[in-house]
């Protein structure tokens, strides 16, 4: 254990000498109240630590002790439905031990220490075990099963298991190891934040993670296993986007980082999901979520450590075989973050400001994400899906944090101020977002959903981006200048922009639309498109086509009940075939 003394504070940065025995990473204790800090610069045995608490009122000479470990998390039940702050303190907790505002070196252990849980074990005496295999579960909410799995680089034989109510200190199994020692294992095992936890293989996103949105679904999906980014100006609708995916994405584990983000914003988390449904289970959507809470009057260096402490949260999970989803809003502040404290090392700036491996850091964090298949004999498949949104300033998304993610990401949502203010939500702009996993996905939704689905997403996006030129065209000579075909073909776009690209969040049906509602809703108004063009080359007159009255029941499609949508398609199908040949047939007897 080394020990120091401070030189020189700089605002979160403290330099000490006399830490030589020290490591990059060590967490370590600053001055007489014990303050976190973590070593991020070694100069001989000058030491630059990041303190994740504010520092006023330390002076030179105080002492910095090194623990001589990294910082880690503590993994294990009790991790849902708990809220932390960046380093893996439990907010409950220290609110009820110190009141509404974090004390200075203060803390609180991360899993509770006096809850027993009710283990029940699946491995036997005598069972040669590896890293990754299951000892056994706890039951942790009604809805989440915690695994409870042999820790990384340990390998032996059973030689006492029980099940029983442990806390996650006490010893519920012991394993022989290859030297001939035993080893306890317990409920809880501690992992470094900075490092990815190891599994036995990658697998290829080849299924969706299905979010209910019909703008993310249909046209820019993401895969299980994939990355997002969500760059947008004030206002677009990012946390919205991200409150929408974390109730509705096909995930089992929701770990939600609010990063430097408003106090007002993750209030409105903490109040919104407890009382919010899991459409799965009919629980509280808490049953299944970790929040981890570091706002922006929180320590600034702590918004670093919050991204790392939640991506390890979710591994732990994905290596039990669950699907993951993880919210990051937003990687800007975690990025102001690195930029504050490379000015305060005196490093050398890269563009705007931020540090030259900003690139590389976004990287590390997105590239934690993926399908895999876990250690250990069974090998189970789990996914973690990373979402980050991105605030650029001015929604300028040229700025070095969106064009560093966006290098990595596969799939972009671009939020648009435009849209927003006119009032359509989700505000993502059909035109310049994109997704990569689009081919590589066909095939399940061909499977899964209809096989004309790819066709008919591609024709919809073909219909979007033409109608952006016609547009182009109205603008210069007016509509009456556009062929009947042309504008019957912006009806058509009008259709998929105001009915199935508008999305209301707060309204109890629209909020969430199947794969197979999707699929329904899209196919009635491009039957409508396809009837449409056919009708006017029969000599149906464009404003009868324009104006039938169905058309106002395929636009209130996305109100109805998921149990009714196949009756309400045939209906509504059935209405606009039934239109369409009387407009036809009155043309012809006009005629």
């Amino acid at each position: 254990m080394s020990q120091g003394k401070i030189v020189k504070i700089s605002g979160p940065l403290v330099v000490a000498s006399g830490m030589e025995e020290a490591d990059m990473y060590d967490v370590v204790r600053v001055g007489d109240q014990g303050l976190i800090g973590e070593i991020i610069e070694m100069r001989q045995d000058m030491a630059s630590i990041q303190v994740y608490e504010d520092t006023a009122g330390l002076g030179p000479g105080a002492p910095v002790v090194s623990t001589g470990a990294p910082l880690s998390v503590e993994l294990g039940p009790g991790l849902i439905e708990n809220i932390y702050d960046g380093i893996q303190r439990p907010l409950e907790v220290m609110f009820q031990k110190y009141g509404s505002s974090i004390q200075k070196g203060v803390e609180a252990p991360s899993l509770d220490r006096e809850k027993k849980w009710e283990f029940e074990a699946w491995a036997t005496i005598g069972d040669e075990l590896e890293a990754g295999d299951i000892l056994g579960f706890v039951q942790e909410t009604v809805v989440v099963q915690q695994k409870i799995m042999v820790p990384y680089g340990v390998k032996g034989t059973v030689v006492s298991i029980a099940s029983g109510k442990y806390t996650v200190e006490e010893t519920i199994c012991k394993l022989k190891l290859e030297d001939g020692t035993e080893k306890e294992l317990t409920l809880m095992q501690k992992w470094p934040v900075r490092v990815a936890r190891p599994y036995k293989e990658k697998l290829m996103p080849d299924m969706p993670l299905v979010t209910g949105q019909r703008v993310i679904d249909t046209f820019f999906p993401i895969a299980k296993g994939g990355v997002a980014a969500v760059p947008g100006p004030f206002g677009s609708g990012k946390t919205v986007v991200q409150h929408q995916l974390a109730k509705w994405a096909d995930a089992d584990i929701v770990v939600y980082i609010g990063c430097g983000e408003r106090g007002n914003e993750m209030t409105d988390v903490l109040n919104e999901f407890p009382e919010l449904k899991d459409p799965r289970s009919g629980e509280s959507l808490m049953k299944r979520t970790v929040l981890i809470a570091n706002t922006s009057d929180m320590p600034v260096a702590a918004r670093e450590a919050s991204i790392y402490t939640g991506i390890t949260i979710a591994e732990y999970f994905r290596d039990m075989g669950y699907s993951v989803a993880l919210m990051a809003d937003s990687t800007s502040r975690w990025a102001e973050a690195l930029r504050e404290m490379s000015g305060r090392l005196e490093e050398m700036p890269g563009e705007e400001g931020y540090p030259a491996y900003l690139a590389s850091r976004l990287a590390q964090f997105y590239e934690r994400a993926g399908r895999t298949i876990s250690l250990g004999q069974e090998g189970r498949s789990g996914a973690l899906s990373a979402i980050g949104a991105v605030s650029p300033p001015g929604g300028d998304i040229s700025e070095p944090v969106s064009q560093a993610t966006l290098r990595i990401v596969k799939v972009f949502w671009s939020l648009d101020a435009n849209l927003a203010h006119a009032r359509h939500f989700p505000a993502i702009n059909w035109l310049n977002s994109y997704s990569l996993y689009v081919d590589r996905l066909a095939p399940w939704f061909a499977e899964n959903v209809h096989k004309d689905f790819p066709e008919m997403r591609s024709t919809a996006i073909r219909l979007l981006q033409e109608e952006a030129e016609l547009e182009e065209v109205v603008q210069l000579v007016g509509v009456d200048a556009l062929s009947f075909e042309d504008r019957i073909k912006l009806e058509a776009c009008k259709s998929i922009r105001e009915d199935y690209l508008h999305q209301n969040a707060f309204h109890d049906i629209d909020t969430y639309a199947s794969m197979k509602k999707q699929y329904l809703q899209l196919k009635l108004i491009l039957t409508f498109y396809e009837l449409s063009k056919d009708a006017i080359t029969k000599g149906a007159a464009l404003n009868k086509l324009a104006t039938m009255k169905v058309r106002e029941d395929i636009g209130r499609f996305k109100y109805v009940e998921e149990s009714a949508i196949e009756e309400a398609y045939k209906n509504i199908d059935s209405a606009l075939r039934s239109e369409i040949s009387e407009l036809i047939a009155q043309e012809d007897e006009d005629e």
